[in-house]
């Protein structure tokens, strides 16, 4: 998780750039806050943005179909405290679950979207 001086929207923005120059393919980008709000209910702004390399994706299946359910990659724009954070949750631990998986390569994967939020602060 990291902060950063961008504006909620900008971040979104940016985190989308920094997927597709990764060479990654977003596949959904869903508004938890709007959506949320458009049912009545105060949300701070929160978007999930679904990403998916396919050579990870395509190892990752061969091994196990049960990894899917760590799939499709996310990060999370969010504001909290007053702060715009972008997060994910760290692909090694797809290693712990799934004993197929060869921490080598779920650490490539948490690398990359690593470098992808970096790339968005």
């Amino acid at each position: 998780m990291v902060e950063t001086e961008k504006s909620f929207e900008e971040a979104s923005v940016s985190v989308l750039r920094a997927v597709e120059q990764k060479g990654w393919a977003v596949f959904n980008v869903i508004d938890i806050g709007e959506r949320l709000s458009s049912k009545g209910f105060d949300q701070k702004p929160l978007k999930l943005i679904e990403m998916c390399n396919g050579k990870h994706a395509n190892t990752f299946l061969n091994k196990s179909r049960y990894v899917s359910l760590f799939m499709p990659c996310r990060i999370n724009i969010m504001e909290e405290n007053g702060k715009i954070k972008i997060a994910t949750m760290r692909a090694s631990v797809m290693s712990q679950f799934f004993p197929e998986v060869v921490a080598e390569e779920a650490m490539a994967v948490e690398k990359a979207v690593i470098e992808i939020i970096d790339n968005a602060k």
